[in-house]
């Protein structure tokens, strides 16, 4: 936690250098559960921690940052709405769309660049398209 808080990690591989000079042995399946565990994300900046290192949560990105920052495009597909990034930034602008709290939206899945957000409907769906548009505007 100290090295992905202190200076910017961008790959796995990075990161088991790094603690390789510091005699500290891990996998790459131990880094990604480790991750999750710790609650940690991959950004544009590079690995960050959803929770500061004290344990109190840190913020998450407004949806209309997180979507200025890391959107590319948005295909919508039936009840669905496919959301591309750039390489890293799926889970945070995933992450800013749960704590947006849409009552429309059933759920959300992050990948490394796309996010897939589940409506009930092609209107729910719609319905969320137009309201992401308008705060890019």
């Amino acid at each position: 936690m100290k090295l992905i808080s202190s200076e910017a990690i961008t790959s796995q591989h990075e990161l088991r250098r790094r603690l390789a000079h510091m005699k500290l042995r891990v996998t790459q399946a131990t880094l990604s559960r480790d991750f999750r565990d710790l609650q940690v994300v991959k950004t544009a900046a590079g690995y960050k921690p959803l929770t500061g290192v004290n344990g109190e949560a840190a913020p998450l990105p407004r949806l209309a940052t997180a979507l200025r920052e890391f959107l590319l495009d948005v295909r919508p597909a039936s009840n669905l709405l496919v959301l591309k990034t750039p390489p890293g930034g799926a889970q945070p602008l995933a992450a800013a769309v749960d704590a947006e709290g849409f009552k429309e939206i059933a759920g959300t899945i992050a990948g490394d660049d796309t996010v897939l957000v589940i409506t009930p409907s092609r209107s729910a769906r719609a319905t969320v398209q137009k309201r992401m548009e308008e705060l890019l505007r």
